[in-house]
């Protein structure tokens, strides 16, 4: 069982196996360049996206506009060419213009440090939200992604039903020295180990403290 007596022990596992492979695209993001306005918008981008194709993506839009104003003089057609092909390109790219306009307009192009500021602005979620603060300030957030919900329930460190209940129950629950680095490490693990489907729990690191919660199918 996995608690607060053993969860800082369970997490340098995790630590260790993650370091295999390769880290959630944020987050590299955020080490190449620790710019909040980068951070946010590579986090839009990324949504319903894969790792790979966001980083292809975000690399050749930031080579032409890395600004909310430079950003804002590209016409939508051409966004939607240098993000192609993410996810619901289309409507992202609009999102895109529309974010940096309030950005300009209310923040003076500053990307807002506090998560009532950042989820106004449209298309960006709690998930979007606290990923920022923690990836872009290095503020303490508690970011959620399905992987975190997954993961943290499997566990049975929480008992959720969906990431905003998780969120919820892992500020009040889990110490938050490890916030910061909570999803970076959940995100890697359950890409690479913790699979939704048929995890691989013969060869996992923690399958002596890990109840297996849910866990039907498993390699």
């Amino acid at each position: 069982m996995i608690t607060n007596k053993n969860i800082g022990r369970v997490l340098q596992k995790v630590e260790r196996e993650v370091k295999q492979h390769t880290l959630p695209i944020i987050t590299l993001q955020a080490q190449m360049d620790r710019d909040p306005f980068k951070v946010l918008i590579a986090t839009k981008l990324s949504l319903r996206t894969k790792d790979e194709t966001t980083a292809v993506a975000s690399e050749r839009l930031f080579a032409v506009a890395d600004t909310p104003e430079a950003m804002l003089a590209l016409s939508e057609k051409k966004i939607q060419k240098l993000i192609y092909p993410v996810g619901f390109y289309k409507t992202k790219a609009k999102t895109i213009k529309r974010v940096c306009k309030i950005l300009l307009e209310a923040y003076d192009g500053v990307v807002p440090d506090e998560i009532d500021e950042l989820v106004t602005l449209p298309g960006v979620g709690r998930k979007t939200a606290n990923l920022v603060l923690i990836e872009g300030y290095k503020k303490l957030a508690m970011c959620v992604d399905t992987h975190v919900h997954r993961i943290s329930n499997r566990w049975n460190y929480v008992t959720t039903k969906n990431p905003d209940e998780t969120e919820t129950a892992l500020r009040a629950t889990l110490p938050k020295k490890y916030w910061i680095r909570y999803n970076e490490l959940l995100v890697s693990f359950g890409q690479h180990r913790c699979h939704p489907v048929s995890p691989r729990c013969s060869t996992c690191p923690i399958k002596q403290q890990c109840p297996r919660t849910n866990v039907t199918v498993s390699r």
